[in-house]
């Protein structure tokens, strides 16, 4: 799906994907999912100037694979050795991502944009 990323996108991401991973049996990975998409979602609405995405959730046959392009390249996001300063209201997101997936990336667009995907 594409989109223009707003507060409340995440709520409704969430709820397709809890839909899909219904149908797929995929129960138990309901929650990690909605989670790391959340924490994805936040940072197009935080970081990508015209907050313009496309959601790719996908089956596979040993889980699920989810991305989040968009056409901001500039900023690429990379995980840092240590957590921001415990007063910092942000800066967390893939410290998040990172304990709860099995695997995720960052990889650029020939457009000059980025795909952040994660696998569980």
């Amino acid at each position: 799906m594409t989109l223009t990323a707003d507060a409340h996108s995440a709520h409704h991401i969430r709820r397709i994907a809890r839909g899909l991973l219904t149908d797929w049996n995929m129960e138990p990975l309901t929650d990690t999912v909605e989670l790391a998409l959340t924490e994805l979602i936040v940072n197009v609405v935080r970081h990508v100037p015209d907050r313009r995405c496309t959601l790719l959730l996908q089956r596979q046959a040993t889980g699920v694979r989810a991305e989040v392009t968009d056409t901001y390249g500039q900023r690429l996001p990379t995980l840092t050795e240590s957590l921001p300063d415990p007063d910092s209201e942000s800066g967390r997101g893939l410290f998040l991502l990172n304990a709860l997936v099995d695997r995720w990336g960052v990889t650029p667009t020939p457009e000059g944009g980025k795909t952040v995907w994660f696998e569980c």
